[in-house]
């Protein structure tokens, strides 16, 4: 960790999607190891949400606005000057894709066209990480881990998109960046679903049942059997973190472009194993909640398996996942809970990030 806090410590980073769970997480963590971080992101949409709890920042600029509007984005870019750049703007969620393809093309395919060409004046740009999804790869349903090397697809639009953004980013990388004498590098990290405090996106599964836990009903669970890839997100973000350090420092380009994070191949959980697991500890707690039922209303189809290999990025990296899947449902559900009885978001989650970096120091 000393060597983390020196490779960040006065770099200038640029966070699209800073106004989101997974952004306004990382952008603390960034501020917490002393990096000049320039947030670009749309306001945040839900209420409440994690990046205005987190609110007295100091060592964040954030602007407002989208990856869509290529003037204000190079505006943006230039404004931030960034060394390094983690690309985190997305229409994430899956059933909003179905209802909404267009923003989601939009939003994840060519506002990703449009960041990397107003990359092109920033001439101290060292790295970009772009983060795309577990769900970019053609899902035979077999349930077997994926491979960074496995045919990339999508049966539904924000798959679709996310499998798009991938193609983008290696067509840039080996059509324009490859013959650049100066050129940064470009990869995606590709994560498993992610859980963690702060969260309040519609049609997700633990803030789903937080809002039911609020009005006294059940928790609704579309496809309780259907197994992902469940981790905490603070595991994915150190790799995110790892990778652009190594990018800038990968001088003889022998890196992956792509790497995957998740758990360990094989232990992708049930949606239902992921609620009881957060039930059981709402319940020793002394929180009254009521067992979860299945969605008879549910129609859309989602894929019944997702699970990742991730042994590359420990292999390239020396990264893998410092919590178990149990102790990341733990945490989730604590920093919640903690909330609730008043806490400020920013200590509890200061705090959490400070207990994961000292377990990074046993490894």
């Amino acid at each position: 960790m000393a060597d983390r806090n020196n490779f960040w410590r006065g770099r200038r980073v640029l966070v699209t999607g800073h106004t989101g769970f997974k952004g306004a997480w990382l952008a603390l963590w960034l501020e917490h190891l002393g990096a000049e971080v320039c947030g670009y992101a749309l306001a945040p949409e839900a209420s409440p949400n994690l990046f205005d709890l987190l609110s007295d920042w100091h060592g964040l600029s954030s602007i407002i606005g989208d990856i869509r509007d290529r003037d204000a984005l190079a505006i943006g870019c230039v404004f931030a000057d960034p060394d390094v750049v983690f690309h985190l703007a997305a229409q994430s969620l899956v059933r909003r894709g179905h209802s909404d393809p267009q923003t989601t093309f939009s939003t994840n395919v060519q506002g990703t066209a449009n960041l990397l060409g107003a990359l092109d004046g920033c001439p101290g740009l060292r790295a970009i990480v772009v983060a795309t999804s577990d769900k970019c790869y053609r899902n035979d349903g077999s349930g077997r881990p994926f491979v960074e090397t496995d045919p990339l697809g999508g049966d539904d639009p924000y798959s679709a998109s996310k499998a798009a953004q991938e193609m983008i980013c290696h067509g840039w990388s080996r059509g324009l960046y490859q013959s650049r004498e100066r050129a940064p590098r470009l990869a995606t990290a590709r994560a498993g679903n992610v859980i963690g405090g702060g969260d309040w996106a519609e049609d997700r599964v633990l803030p789903d049942l937080f809002r039911a836990l609020a009005r006294d009903e059940p928790v609704l669970l579309r496809n309780p059997q259907a197994t992902r890839p469940w981790q905490h997100v603070l595991e994915p973000l150190h790799g995110y973190l790892a990778y652009a350090e190594q990018l800038v420092r990968d001088t003889e380009r022998t890196l992956p472009t792509a790497l995957n994070f998740g758990p360990d191949a094989g232990q992708s959980r049930t949606v239902a194993w992921l609620v009881d697991q957060a039930i059981g500890h709402l319940r020793a707690a002394n929180e009254p909640v009521i067992d979860w039922q299945t969605d008879a209303g549910a129609s859309r189809p989602e894929a019944s398996s997702l699970a990742l290999d991730p042994s590359l990025a420990n292999q390239v990296l020396g990264w893998r996942p410092v919590l178990s899947q149990e102790e990341g449902v733990a945490w989730s559900v604590e920093w919640y809970k903690r909330i609730g009885d008043g806490e400020p978001a920013r200590d509890v989650s200061l705090e959490q990030i400070a207990r994961y970096e000292s377990l990074l120091t046993t490894l």
